[in-house]
């Protein structure tokens, strides 16, 4: 099926996007932080730098994009992606439940519970690549397989150490979020313990120190590799589905996914701005995406690009070299956590 709006970016190698945010109720927000470091604070360069905050990084924007089309509720794909590859992990002696898949882990199609040394699906994806060590990757193989099997390590990246150290795609859909002009604002709280409160080791009453901040401007950006995805060599098909379901994962996320923690809800304020092309393209509504998204998974469909069925079944074996189960469904992906790619 012809998309009428993608022949804006034709020849084009970047699609570069940003909407502004502002918290959805009051003026404080809490930002991303890191272990030891707290929030990223910096300036912008020059003497009178401007004092700007990471409020969500690249890595948990990532993750949260890939969960803007999971329902949760149901645990699968959202109505609309219904036919697009992906791998679900069962235990072997217990095929009816699922325990994790290739959309919730945190390293997708790498994952140990897939990718294992040994396993059925492991010796299965080896021979329609054609990896062999001493060997030039053929690239073209290994791209055609993971849209056979997980369409979505295309956008997001993935590494396949677990083969090959050479098997790396870097994310073709990425953001973050920035706040500029940023100011702190210190608070603080107390956890009581009414029965015994002078407990020592966090056990009793706890007084904590808490920093959240306001900014001037607060803007996601997003970065759409188009030169990446047509490098693939992939039948045109193929290139449409993940061009338009990067778009609708970006929009999804914008629309749905903003309560990045519990003191940090945003909401968009006006509309996603595309900036480069800086004429000829406008990102189209949810719906059109999703219109496209379903067609051009029943496109790729009918052309066998897909596996059949769409969704692959891994049996999990407790007694292999993995170290722990896999999560149960309900856990899913924590977005706070960085990725490989």
């Amino acid at each position: 099926m012809k998309h009428e709006w993608l022949a804006a970016l034709e020849n084009k190698a970047r699609l570069l996007m940003e909407a502004d945010l502002m918290p959805l109720q009051g003026q404080t927000f809490q930002a991303t932080g890191f272990p030891h470091l707290g929030p990223a604070r910096y300036q912008t360069p020059g003497p009178d730098g401007t004092e700007m905050l990471l409020v969500e990084s690249a890595q948990s924007v990532a993750n949260r994009m890939e969960l803007a089309v999971w329902d949760k509720a149901d645990h699968c794909l959202i109505k609309d992606l219904e036919g697009l590859p992906y791998i679900r992990v069962v235990h072997e002696n217990e095929q009816s439940t699922e325990l994790t898949n290739s959309i919730l882990e945190a390293h997708r199609i790498n994952s140990e519970y897939i990718m294992k040394t040994g396993s059925d699906f492991r010796k299965i994806f080896e021979d329609e690549i054609g990896i062999a060590k001493g060997s030039m990757v053929n690239w073209k193989r290994f791209y055609k397989a993971l849209l056979k099997y997980d369409p979505s390590c295309l956008i997001h990246g993935c590494f396949l150490e677990e083969l090959d150290g050479r098997l790396r795609v870097t994310r073709a859909i990425s953001g973050f979020i920035e706040g500029r002009g940023v100011s702190p604002v210190e608070s603080g709280g107390v956890k009581i313990n009414i029965l015994e409160p002078s407990l020592k080791g966090g056990e009793g009453n706890v007084i904590f120190h808490r920093v959240e901040f306001t900014c001037e401007k607060i803007t996601a950006y997003f970065n759409l590799d188009l030169a990446l995805i047509n490098s693939y060599g992939l039948p045109k098909e193929a290139s449409d589905l993940l061009v338009a379901l990067s778009l609708l994962k970006v929009c999804r996320f914008l629309s749905e996914g903003l309560r990045l923690r519990t003191a940090c809800d945003l909401e968009m304020k006006g509309e996603l701005k595309v900036v480069r092309p800086e004429k000829g393209f406008s990102v189209p509504t949810e719906e059109v995406l999703r219109a496209a998204v379903k067609a051009s998974i029943d496109a790729c469909g009918k052309e066998g690009l897909f596996a059949d069925p769409a969704v692959t079944i891994v049996k999990w074996n407790p007694t292999s070299n993995t170290s722990a189960p896999p999560p149960q469904p309900d856990q899913g992906q924590d977005p706070s956590i960085a990725d490989a790619t």
